[in-house]
């Protein structure tokens, strides 16, 4: 017997398409005795509301948040608006006994994500935050790589995340469009949109960063605001690089920037091992990159004529989440991933074992984001609190 989950979602922009997509699909492929229904959405703009409600199937919609979160009919808040509303959403949805879950990054910066969690986790409610790429089955099946002691002791983890759309001056900031470039409601640029997916699949694979060191440069000085129509400073960063320590005694470098021509969603990693490596790129997301070193039963080092990067089609039903799609062979695609992720959370409530991120996880790639930019304007290494 299913267990129905009323769901609320707050925001209609791109996330808000991608999570109304999951939530129509994820009980279709996946055995899940918690499954979502598609209760009531909520923005500000009543005509463009209502006709996101009627084309996803949502089946009411509101104007007010608060509104939503009051409504008894709802079990599950889920918040795909701009950065600086997360905080106000989440903690009272929290307050209000609903389940959270909301899209990354968590807060404008640490004081408002522990707020957030303490208050989260004093409600004792469900919760998780949509850092979807843990959900790529060629990350998941990296990890299980990590976890099965096929790279070793890690000695490096180089992360890059690249894209070019805003190379251009006229283009404008703030607005329903291009909040991203107004610092006052993204809270910071490449670091908390890119970076942060960056960061949180280093920890998950690689473990705690300990201290950055980190430069950031905005290119474009001014822009025209959309909503004023006046050309104000620019506040964001369009590129960052920083140096990491890990936990466990590895080195990392990082780099982000919205000025690389050419790249649109350039999202790679690569962690180096005593026993082993591995490589992803999302703009080839099927596929893993792994070099065997040693034999993680045995030890033993890999007969030289037998060494060599290989290209790991991940497709097959053994491989993470394929045995819930199609044949081998066929990949799946970003839309995908949402659904995963989707599946896990309700998973979680099946079994009663919390999915992961949550706000806790979060948190911590939270404390990253705020310390380089600390480390940027201060020119020195910051430690992570």
């Amino acid at each position: 017997m299913t267990k129905p989950v009323r769901v609320g979602l707050i925001g209609y922009g791109f996330m808000g398409r991608t999570h109304s997509n999951a939530y129509r699909q994820v009980s279709k492929f996946f055995d899940i005795e918690h499954t979502p229904v598609l209760q009531a959405c909520c923005a500000r703009s009543e005509d463009k509301i209502k006709d996101f409600a009627d084309n996803w199937g949502w089946e009411s919609y509101e104007t007010d948040w608060r509104k939503l979160i009051e409504r008894d009919d709802i079990d599950l808040i889920d918040i795909t608006t701009p950065n600086n509303s997360h905080h106000d959403i989440a903690i009272a949805a929290a307050e209000a006994g609903k389940m959270v879950l909301c899209e990354k990054p968590l807060a404008m910066n640490v004081a408002e994500a522990v707020a957030m969690t303490e208050a989260i986790e004093k409600a004792g409610v469900a919760n998780m935050v949509w850092f979807n790429y843990r959900r790529v089955p060629s990350i998941t099946l990296a990890k299980q790589l990590v976890d099965e002691d096929r790279i070793g002791r890690p000695f490096h983890y180089r992360a890059q995340y690249l894209q070019d759309w805003t190379i251009a001056e006229d283009v404008p900031q703030g607005g329903a469009t291009l909040w991203r470039l107004d610092a006052k409601v993204a809270g910071s640029g490449v670091t908390g949109d890119l970076l942060a997916h960056s960061i949180d699949s280093a920890i998950w694979l690689n473990g705690p960063i300990t201290s950055v060191s980190a430069a950031t440069e905005t290119f474009i000085k001014e822009r025209v605001h959309q909503e004023t129509g006046e050309k104000t400073k620019v506040e964001i960063d369009d590129a960052c690089m920083f140096l990491a320590r890990f936990a466990n005694g590895s080195m990392g470098t990082f780099e982000s920037s919205r000025y690389a021509r050419g790249r649109k969603n350039f999202n790679t990693f690569e962690l180096n091992g005593e026993a082993g490596s591995v490589y992803f790129d999302l703009e080839d997301p099927q596929i893993l990159q792994f070099f065997e070193y040693a034999n993680p039963t045995t030890g033993k080092k890999v007969e030289d004529h037998l060494t060599g990067w290989r290209r790991i089609h991940v497709t097959n039903f053994e491989h993470p989440y394929m045995d819930k799609w199609w044949v081998p062979g066929c990949t799946i695609g970003y839309e995908h991933t949402f659904t995963n992720a989707l599946a896990d959370f309700f998973q979680g409530l099946d079994t009663g074992k919390p999915t992961q991120p949550d706000f806790r996880a979060a948190l911590e790639t939270q404390k990253v984001c705020d310390a380089v930019l600390q480390s940027a304007k201060e020119k020195q290494w910051v430690e992570i609190a």
